[in-house]
């Protein structure tokens, strides 16, 4: 059985890590066994990242590479009858989600103090005294580096939430009036879109984003339709 590793469940989400929310999400919907092992330090991992699995004595790191894996090895239920045009849409809203949008939800949790002080308690509260009191200010210090890195954390809070709040908007446009983001079944990149939209709006933290998703109803909607279909029995 495959073995995916993944940090622990925070906030009562099945993760509280968007890429680790998609891939069980989709391993769940694509109907393929496999057993949680939780890791605390994602050092441990392949690429210092989570999740990864291991499958038959294969390691494979990164969601993306992971669910590739997958497919190739146990079928594509889900994205098999998808045309070459609907694959490259489904690319370009990955690529939004995971590698623009992303970057205002690690802001709203690492950054932000209004998250800030929610993320602390909850991930470093049972960690010894003698370094709770500096691994998470250590921590927070190197989100904050690698933020303005990438270039996201060199705006203003204000301009940063006008980003994520136009990858949502976006979004909400392209899944219109369906169900799911290519009819009334879902498919991979619904994994994907669940496991980061969800990372707002379920998860106690009153960002800009959270409450830019409650006003519009048709994502909360589809969030939930995601939820019950893949963790139904959670």
């Amino acid at each position: 059985m495959i073995k995916l590793y993944q940090y622990p469940c925070y906030f009562g989400m099945p993760n509280a890590s968007p890429f680790c929310l998609k891939l069980e999400t989709y391993l769940r919907l694509a109907n393929i066994p496999y057993e949680v092992h939780v890791i605390h330090n994602p050092r441990r991992a392949p690429k210092g990242k989570l999740p990864f699995i291991i499958d038959d004595g294969a390691v494979i790191a990164d969601s993306g590479f992971i669910i590739e894996y997958l497919k190739t090895k146990y079928g594509d239920p889900l994205d098999a009858h998808l045309t070459t045009q609907q694959s490259a849409e489904a690319l370009a809203i990955q690529r939004m989600i995971e590698e623009h949008f992303y970057w205002t939800l690690v802001y709203s949790r690492w950054i932000d103090p209004n998250g800030w002080g929610i993320l602390k308690k909850e991930f470093f509260s049972k960690m010894p005294v003698m370094i709770k009191t500096w691994v998470p200010t250590l921590i927070r210090h190197k989100v904050k580096r690698t933020l303005r890195a990438q270039g996201v954390g060199l705006h203003s809070s204000d301009e940063i939430y006008l980003l994520g709040k136009a990858d949502i908007f976006a979004v909400a446009n392209l899944l219109g009036n369906q169900d799911f983001m290519f009819g009334d079944k879902p498919t991979s990149i619904d994994a994907c879109c669940y496991g980061f939209l969800a990372n707002c709006v379920n998860v106690p933290i009153p960002s800009p984003l959270k409450i830019f998703i409650e006003k519009m109803p048709e994502l909360v909607a589809y969030c939930e339709r995601v939820k019950q279909i893949a963790f139904q029995s959670i």
